[in-house]
């Protein structure tokens, strides 16, 4: 297979017809049959690719070229993601431009080089699938705990962490999911899982959010400086599920999908 047919089959997967800015094929190749993946795969996880024989490396964080430079276009994501959950577009949009803009700068300093130019160098085929991986979690764990929770309007926080921890993948995690606000016995109300949209939209954008009626976040992660927002504003409630199995979800999926073509995958790095 070719890296341009494999990653056709995470994007048919996600539902996306063309790769988002944070996912990218930075070193093209064919004839692929043995892949290795992992969550953050540089340069000497390049080198051990090599060295074992593989024929692809994919991380699904983005390491180089425009998937660096452009990432924070994909956080736009969020703002269909809030419009959907009631917030107004207008405040979607102006919640999330601090964030956008703060990422937008990191990142343009950045050796976005280093990786791509290590994988030519190397002469092994490299991409990665960021969004695509994200989506696909994000949707399977918000239609679980809609389909768990559609008749029982008084679920606590500690009943969301136990239906979560039904699933093995945060079952067996090392990091588990917990909540980084609110109570165990405090009520979820409404629940928005977010994992797909680049990165944490910040403060802002959680309260657009609670604004808009949702109780609980469920995140892949939070940052310090969010957790202790979200406190002060005493509106609504962050669990954390945990970023490595909230990751390895979708990854898992597509990796189940390259098997299914033939495709021998060794996962590491991070995947559950």
């Amino acid at each position: 297979m070719t890296t341009k047919e494999i990653m056709q089959i995470a994007l048919k997967l996600a539902g996306l017809s063309e790769m988002p800015c944070d996912t990218s094929i930075n070193v093209e190749g064919d004839s692929i049959q043995k892949v290795l993946i992992g969550i953050d795969m540089e340069n000497p996880e390049i080198l051990l690719a090599k060295e074992l024989g593989y024929d692809l490396v994919v991380s699904h964080h983005p390491k180089a070229d425009l998937s660096l430079i452009d990432f924070h276009k994909v956080m736009d994501r969020q703002i269909d993601k809030m419009v959907e959950f009631g917030v107004p577009i207008n405040r979607a949009q102006k919640a999330l431009s601090k964030k956008i803009n703060a990422v937008s700068i990191s990142n343009h300093v950045g050796n976005y080089d280093r990786v791509s130019s290590f994988a030519k160098l190397a002469d092994m085929p490299f991409m990665n699938i960021h969004m695509p991986a994200d989506i696909i979690g994000e949707r399977f764990i918000q239609k679980y705990l809609n389909d768990k929770f559609e008749s029982q309007n008084k679920k606590t926080l500690e009943d969301v962490i136990a239906a979560l921890n039904e699933l093995n993948i945060y079952k067996n995690a090392l990091a588990s999911p917990i909540i980084r606000c609110g109570s165990a016995k405090d009520y979820a109300g409404k629940i928005a899982v977010l994992f797909a949209g680049g990165t944490n939209g910040g403060a802002d954008v959680y309260k657009a959010y609670f604004d808009a009626g949702v109780g609980t976040i469920v995140a892949m992660h939070a940052p310090e400086d969010v957790i202790k927002a979200v406190m002060e504003q005493n509106i609504g409630n962050i669990i954390v599920a945990g970023h490595m199995p909230s990751d390895s979800i979708g990854l898992n999926a597509i990796i189940s999908a390259w098997q299914e073509k033939g495709l021998e995958v060794t996962k590491m790095s991070g995947i559950l």
